[in-house]
């Protein structure tokens, strides 16, 4: 760009903003834009004003900008004079003067610089006035379109709460060294957009990185060509013209490294998963000090380090409420209490809270009453406001094709009851059999939900690092809006026509359909009923023949299988869960005798020996798992014999079974068994002679059975065991003498089992032995032994001392 004539240019410049200092008062609004525009011309004017002399010339587009000066000068001079008839004549083209200002200053940065670039290199510099020039009428005109779609930051919603402890922390993890990338992670609508935006407007993070802000919008289907070219944009660089993915690639390195030359921050926001590969890109790409936000459902937990947002509470919550309602001045006659309900059936979800909020405002009392009176009755937030169900829809649209299964999984979620922790292994059985995947399949389904925001998978002991297939004390929850959102789609299809059945009663009030006996022949694969603790057990007559997973969650300590349950024989799964504070009493078990296609049972907090009241066998029975049930000396003295009723039984876990002192002698009678697993039982004394027998058996835990003092001897016989976990076991004194028998053993988990102090000689036998976990007191133990196991490795496991849990229940 050649500036011959650019002292013309100052001159009408100058001109200009003289008149704009002496127009008249009612044209204040119009100028001041005119104005903000001319502040941010000055440093470039004056940078031309002395590169006059040395480069002599001047193009068509300062002429173009002279040009309108040039008129602005005579429209204002004309203002000062107007009639108070002709002022809005004038006021209209002051606004068109200020837009075309800034539309030919968008074209200067553009053309300029590169031309600037050419035509001298004392002038560079330029290059960064410009950009400071961006900044500036970021600040200054947030209405310009094509500023906003050059990078810059969006303005935040005029009101956010909730936002000043996440931003805190948010800072903190962003600006701890070595940290170049971070994730926002929440499901859609908690605000992670909104929190993004306002760090970027924080003092101290604008002190740090001034102009070299840039805000991208990445979205579902993101184009890393589209994405480079509008960084270019957000400099007021050439933008690039890209002939393949490596040009594109190539440009951005040379973006990075040349905007990277200052502290830089970059924003990603609304990354999908599936686009890991524009994230690898720039972090393969990233410079030393370059800080890179990202937004998203998903945690990408190999890029960056996670902040999970949480959902409001509940003064932000109602703070919210308030200005989305703009109650304001009618707060007067909408109580505080009626407000509350409205809020606490939008979870503390600012979305929720947004959207119904809005849809109430200025509505009469009775409209809100009437919400709450349906959403009382079993309403759903998302039946009555159909923008905020699209939204959190489009986060389950991103699960189609080859995720359709992990779909399948998030839906399952909506089955369980309001609030209760879901165990994995109640999950892991059902999808078994439902999808026909194994359990390690069944918990990185669960991962990969946690990954994307729509479920939280949880240990609650964090010392369960080992892999070992024990998922116990997994378990899973749910933000409500998320469980509303499952349960929603759920209900989509006509209820003849649905895979998945969910029915809670209340009382003895069951569903109008059911009452009607509409119905009563459905075809759903999974059935989740749910009663209270008003329920009787009196069950109504339904036909669910095609059922393969029933579920049932009841509350009273008397309890009664429906009896439409003997006429599912297609049932391979079959949970049972007593929320009540002890074991109920379980009638009409004896319903599942003979079940040809049974396969798995899991029992909570149920009384064991009220199940044996009758005989029944299960020869296809597969796994039973009982938790925090009670089970009775040697499971009571019923028609119940374990080896007869379960006789192919290849599983069988006990948790948390607090009365139970020694397993019965004919549980070494099943043959097929190859997991057995004892955990948290304290009581266990004793376990059978005969283990021995149980020849098939490949893995045996027995971790936290704190009073279990020795192991049979017999235990050498069992040639096919891999993995043996005897940690917490503080009464075990000595390990079996002929423990060296066991030829197969790979995995030792022995950690906290103090009272050891000698390993038999034997031990040197255990040539298969690969990994020994423990503690350091137990680890001197190995050192003798340690020049004859040369592929054994040793896991010292430093243990928390706090050891509390030991004789409480924690669930």
């Amino acid at each position: 760009m050649a500036l011959i004539g650019g002292a013309g240019l100052s001159v009408t410049f100058w001109t200009l903003c003289d008149s704009v200092k002496q127009v008249k008062e009612q044209f204040k609004p119009q100028l001041g834009d005119i104005k903000s525009t001319l502040d941010s011309l000055e440093p470039l004017i004056k940078e031309m004003a002395e590169c006059e002399k040395e480069l002599g010339g001047q193009g068509e587009e300062l002429e173009n900008l002279r040009v309108e000066m040039g008129e602005g000068v005579e429209l204002i001079r004309k203002c000062s004079k107007a009639s108070r008839l002709k002022q809005y004549k004038y006021g209209s083209r002051l606004v068109k003067l200020s837009k075309s200002l800034q539309r030919l200053l968008g074209i200067l940065k553009v053309q300029g610089i590169r031309d600037v670039k050419k035509a001298l290199v004392s002038v560079r510099n330029i290059e960064n006035v410009v950009q400071r020039i961006e900044g500036n009428c970021v600040i200054q005109n947030n209405q310009s379109e094509k500023i906003q779609g050059w990078c810059a930051v969006p303005e935040p919603p005029t009101i956010t709460v909730g936002l000043d402890v996440p931003l805190w922390e948010l800072k903190k993890k962003l600006f701890t060294d070595g940290v170049s990338m971070v994730i926002i992670t929440a499901p859609g609508g908690c605000g992670k957009t909104t929190l993004a935006t306002k760090l970027c407007q924080d003092a101290e993070v604008k002190d740090k990185f001034k102009s070299n802000v840039f805000f991208v919008t990445v979205s579902k289907k993101p184009n890393l060509y589209l994405i480079v070219q509008e960084l270019y944009h957000g400099t007021g660089g050439q933008v690039p013209d890209f002939q393949n993915e490596a040009t594109a690639v190539s440009w951005l390195q040379q973006f990075l490294k040349q905007t990277g030359q200052n502290p830089m921050l970059l924003v990603l926001d609304d990354v999908w998963a599936g686009s890991e590969f524009i994230l690898e890109k720039f972090d393969e790409l990233k410079m030393s000090d370059c800080k890179i936000l990202v937004t998203s459902w998903s945690a990408f937990p190999r890029f960056g380090s996670p902040y999970y947002l949480e959902c409001l509470n509940d003064e932000d919550a109602m703070a919210l409420f308030h200005h989305a309602a703009s109650l304001g001045d009618r707060s007067s006659y909408i109580s505080e209490d009626l407000s509350r309900k409205i809020v606490e059936r939008c979870m503390r979800f600012p979305l929720a809270i947004t959207v119904v909020g809005r849809s109430l405002c200025g509505q009469p009392i009775e409209i809100w009453q009437k919400r709450v009176l349906e959403w009382s009755r079993g309403s759903s937030v998302l039946e009555s406001e159909h923008d905020l169900l699209d939204y959190l829809q489009s986060s389950l649209d991103a699960l189609d094709g080859e995720k359709s299964l992990i779909r399948e999984c998030f839906l399952d979620l909506g089955l369980f009851p309001e609030d209760q922790r879901i165990s994995a292994t109640v999950l892991i059985d059902m999808w078994a059999e439902l999808y026909g995947i194994e359990d390690i399949s069944s918990i990185v389904n669960l991962y990969e939900l946690a990954s994307r925001s729509l479920a939280n998978l949880v240990d609650t002991r964090n010392d369960n690092k080992d892999g070992d297939g024990y998922y116990t004390e997994h378990f899973v929850t749910q933000l409500d809006m998320l469980r509303e959102l499952a349960i929603q789609q759920i209900s989509r299809e006509p209820l003849q026509q649905r895979m998945r059945l969910k029915i809670d009663i209340s009382g003895d009030n069951f569903p109008m359909w059911w009452k009607e006996q509409k119905y009563q022949y459905l075809i759903t694969r999974v059935v989740s009923i749910s009663t209270d603790e008003e329920f009787s057990s009196k069950w109504q007559n339904l036909q669910l023949p095609e059922a393969e997973v029933l579920i049932l969650n009841f509350q009273t300590k008397y309890y009664a299988l429906p009896e439409f349950v003997e006429k599912m024989n297609k049932l391979k799964t079959l949970a049972l869960t007593s929320s009540g504070t002890s074991p109920a009493e379980l009638n009409n078990f004896q319903l599942v005798d003979s079940k040809p296609n049974l396969k798995r049972i899991r029992l909570e907090r149920i009384s064991f020996p009220s199940i044996s009241r009758y005989p029944i066998q299960l020869k296809s029975l597969k796994k039973i798992s009982l938790f925090m049930c009670s089970i009775g000396q040697g499971f009571g003295n019923g028609y119940i014999h374990i080896s007869e009723a379960f006789p192919n039984l290849v599983e069988m876990n006990i948790d948390y079974c607090n009365d139970l002192v020694e397993l019965p002698a004919d549980l070494c009678d099943l043959i097929q068994l190859k997991k057995l697993s004892v955990t948290n039982s304290h009581k266990l004394s004793v376990l059978p002679e005969d283990i021995g027998n149980l020849v098939n058996l490949e893995l045996l835990r027995l971790r936290c059975c704190t009073d279990l003092s020795e192991l049979p001897g017999s235990i050498r016989n069992l040639k096919n065991l891999n993995l043996l976990d005897i940690s917490n076991c503080f009464s075990l004194k000595e390990l079996p003498e002929d423990i060296g028998e066991m030829c197969s053993l790979e995995k030792l988990n022995m950690r906290q089992c103090s009272r050891l102090n000698e390993l038999p000689p034997s031990v040197v036998d255990l040539e298969k032995l690969m990994e020994v976990t423990c503690d350091e007191e137990t680890e001197i133990l190995w050192e003798p032994f340690l020049p004859y196991l040369r592929n054994i490795h040793i896991k010292v496991v430093k243990e928390d001392m706090n050891l509390n849990w030991l004789h409480e229940s924690h669930f």
